[in-house]
């Protein structure tokens, strides 16, 4: 009897894994999985990324994550810095300055980057991987269950696209969240971060600044990125009004350097980049996967930028799911693998988030008592601070043993 082969092709989904959103996590991801034979499609929007203000510190952890990952070498060549140090200054005094690659689980410095170059990169070594990406593209449809569907528009007329497997890689506003059915749940908006990219600064090349004025809410941090660039950051509370635009710089300046940025950074600097603020509010989901679709990134869990911790999170995110997807051909318990996994996570990130913002971030008296009595135990030693924010999550216990030491309760 003949086989008849036309049956089988139209029984088998058009893609393996289909990826909405080629940045870090997209990219990340399918190139991992193009890489083992799946047949991998990623579909990005913008046709040239540019500078949105993203996240361009990536912490130890995180650097760990991209080498397993595979794309370490990636970024260091074509965009990426290392600086060596961290040096903390806290209510205009210095705590002390850390080499991070010798104090951190992962033993491996940070990374910088300037974050549309990071994107090109990755989007590219994908494609080379031999995942296909179609760029200036939308999604404006996905069609959850046992085979997912993407509909896409572009120059041309829509069209219908199925896979195994749908990656929501979309980002904070990801449409494959709600086409998905995925119940978002948010923090309270407590407080907004602002950054742009200088060039031209006299700030530090070897190492980033953290400036925290806990008593007036505020934070300042800079991370250079070689040659004279560096990206800034400036936070303050949601009751204050944010910044952006071009007018705004001169503000942004004046506040970093009240708040005990080193006036001489800015002194003969210029920006090259737009001025942005953003929300510092968490927002999640819990378990980030059901019928046929995951979501990884911000799409899964934004932490508060406040804290430098979304781009190892995306990674990391990119990583676990990696893992379970090429350890069980089963991919709906595998997206369920993936799900607890990246909730113990997040859970335990976003509980030292909330501890560091009621010492650093939160107003009001109650919050100057915790501080009087935190803040003079953490400055004679600094491991009564987790180090989930350097090492990551699973690196420190955080449970009520180690809230209280942090706040100076025992």
């Amino acid at each position: 009897m003949r086989r008849d082969d036309s049956r089988l092709r139209r029984a088998l989904p058009d893609y393996d894994i289909i990826t909405v959103g080629g940045g870090l996590g997209g990219a990340s991801i399918a190139k991992a999985m193009a890489e083992r034979g799946a047949r991998v499609l990623i579909v990005e929007r913008e046709a040239k990324f540019k500078d949105r203000v993203r996240g361009e510190w990536l912490a130890p952890w995180g650097v760990a994550e991209a080498g397993d990952l595979g794309i370490y070498e990636t970024l260091i060549s074509d965009c990426g810095y290392h600086p060596t140090g961290w040096h903390t200054r806290l209510a205009g005094n210095s705590i002390g300055a850390r080499d991070l690659a010798t104090t951190t689980t992962s033993a491996v410095h940070p990374m910088t980057f300037f974050h549309p170059s990071a994107q090109e990169a990755l989007i590219d070594v994908a494609e080379k991987a031999g995942a296909e990406v179609r760029t200036g593209v939308r999604v404006v449809a996905v069609q959850p269950g046992a085979t997912p569907s993407v509909t896409l528009e572009g120059n041309g007329p829509s069209e219908s696209l199925t896979a195994r497997l749908v990656i929501g890689a979309d980002g904070r506003g990801s449409m494959v969240r709600n086409w998905g059915g995925f119940e978002s749940k948010e923090d309270s908006d407590q407080q907004w971060l602002a950054g742009i990219l200088i060039e031209n600064t006299a700030a530090p090349m070897d190492y980033s600044v953290a400036v925290f004025n806990p008593f007036a809410s505020r934070i300042a941090l800079m991370f250079p990125q070689g040659d004279g660039r560096a990206r800034f950051y400036f936070g303050a509370r949601s009751n204050e009004p944010g910044m952006s635009g071009d007018r705004e710089v001169q503000r942004f300046i004046e506040e970093s350097v009240k708040t005990g940025m080193p006036v001489e950074y800015f002194e003969g600097a210029t920006p090259a980049g737009p001025l942005a603020t953003f929300s510092g509010a968490d927002s999640w989901v819990d378990r980030p996967y059901r019928d046929g679709a995951a979501l990884i990134g911000d799409a899964a869990a934004q932490s508060d930028q406040t804290w430098g911790q979304g781009m190892a999170l995306t990674l990391r995110d990119a990583r676990i799911l990696r893992d379970a997807l090429v350890s069980n051909d089963e991919w709906d318990a595998a997206g369920h693998t993936y799900a607890e996994e990246h909730d113990r996570q997040f859970r335990d990130l976003h509980t030292a988030e909330s501890w560091f913002t009621s010492i650093f971030m939160e107003p009001g008296p109650e919050a100057d008592a915790r501080r009087a009595k935190a803040l003079p135990q953490v400055a004679m030693d600094q491991t009564r601070i987790p180090d989930i924010f350097f090492s990551g999550p699973g690196s420190a216990p955080v449970d009520e043993a180690a809230r209280r030491r942090f706040f100076g309760e025992e």
